[in-house]
């Protein structure tokens, strides 16, 4: 056992011998959530369309000639197709490149043939309309269901990852799995581009023992992912009777 150093003061003629503070043990915690991490501009662009439709419907009833435009309806829809597409299809790495530069020809191809001043002609044709009820509605139940997954079902489970251990906790039963962090490899995994804008930064973290046949786990969106690793990494290479 080693002795800690001590510090002795000397103040009218009386010493006083001051012992250092117990090091507190550190550890990070990370979750992993579900898909719906990234469905956050579905009800944050619905409340922002309630209030220009509010004001849509507003101008319409002093001006009775006026027709409803689409354009709050078709982007409402393109919002929600684009994020469908985004969390059910991966694209990591060169594949979310190769998909941005393959919408980016299609737009030129467009628009070298003229066929965008035929698609513009189009839509004003087209009567996607949603009153300000439905987006209040549909937003304050997405929202809600947003806030129940992101602050209850997702936070259930979690990893606790300390000097020399890491743990999997579950907040309902008592099941828990621990590991050595000795020879554990923590890696985030190619970016999705998409996920990555709308998750803040969120990746998926792979987790790899030792040797050629160690496990290997997966852990699903994470926030923040390029700092949760470079913080383990410094963490996990502190010796465990460090902290101690």
């Amino acid at each position: 056992m080693t002795h800690q150093p001590t510090t002795t003061a000397q103040m009218d003629d009386t010493s006083v011998t001051v012992l250092p503070a117990p090091a507190t043990l550190q550890e990070i915690k990370i979750y992993g959530h579900s898909t719906l991490l990234y469905w956050w501009p579905a009800w944050a662009f619905g409340f922002v369309f309630a209030l220009l439709n509010s004001a849509q419907e507003q101008f319409l009833t002093t001006d009775p000639g006026a027709r409803p435009s689409s354009a709050l309806g078709l982007t409402y829809v393109s919002i929600l197709l684009l994020l469908i597409v985004s969390t059910n299809i991966r694209m990591r790495g060169i594949n979310s490149v190769v998909a941005l530069i393959s919408m980016a020809f299609v737009a030129v191809l467009l628009a070298w043939f003229g066929w965008w001043d035929q698609i513009v002609k189009v839509i004003p044709s087209l009567g996607v309309h949603m009153n300000t009820e439905f987006y209040l509605v549909f937003s304050t139940g997405l929202l809600a269901v947003w806030l129940v997954m992101f602050f209850v079902f997702d936070r259930l489970s979690y990893w606790r990852v300390r000097p020399g251990q890491m743990t999997v906790e579950y907040l309902v039963g008592d099941g828990a799995e621990s590991f050595d962090t000795s020879g554990l490899h923590f890696q985030k995994l190619r970016s999705d581009l998409f996920r990555a804008a709308l998750g803040f930064g969120s990746g998926d973290l792979k987790v790899t023992a030792a040797g050629n046949q160690g496990s290997t786990i997966e852990i699903p969106n994470v926030m923040f992912a390029d700092r949760k690793v470079q913080a383990i990494e410094k963490l996990i290479a502190v010796k465990p009777d460090r902290t101690s």
